[in-house]
């Protein structure tokens, strides 16, 4: 049986650095909605040590959070941006991300862009892509 090739191309121990390695991720789509992915992936983030800042402009804060309107207005270094976005919405995210200087974007499933996925990339930044990010921790870390 021929196993397909995800569209990031990463192996599972690239997978595993990019989580063990950066700390510091900003959750673009943040929801204050328990029923949604985003708010479940942020709440396990922070749960796990990570420390996130939830990106949205329709909140002031999530999870007793600041929430920010772009990743350009979180005041720290960021080093993983995480994409709960529709595909269409995601260019802007992963130009802010270069801007920023993060090292890592992160297309959660339903929002992958192939032209913001190639920009990153030809930016220098790692890309995972139809990945969750709580998913991919709880397999590769637990």
């Amino acid at each position: 049986m021929v196993m397909k090739m995800p569209v990031d191309r990463l192996s599972d121990e690239e997978v595993r650095k990019i989580l063990t390695k950066y700390r510091r991720i900003a959750l673009v789509g943040a929801s204050s909605k328990p029923e949604r992915d985003a708010n479940q992936v942020m709440r396990y983030l922070i749960e796990k040590g990570y420390e996130v800042y939830p990106v949205n402009p329709r909140y002031s804060e999530v999870l007793g959070r600041k929430c920010y309107p772009s990743v350009l207005d979180v005041p720290d270094d960021v080093e993983i941006v995480d994409l709960f976005v529709r595909p269409e919405f995601t260019m802007d995210y992963v130009e802010q991300a270069i801007e920023k200087g993060a090292k890592v974007v992160w297309f959660q499933f339903g929002t992958y862009n192939r032209e913001a996925f190639r920009k990153a990339k030809e930016a220098g930044l790692m890309v995972v892509a139809h990945r969750c990010m709580k998913q991919e921790h709880e397999r590769l870390i637990g």
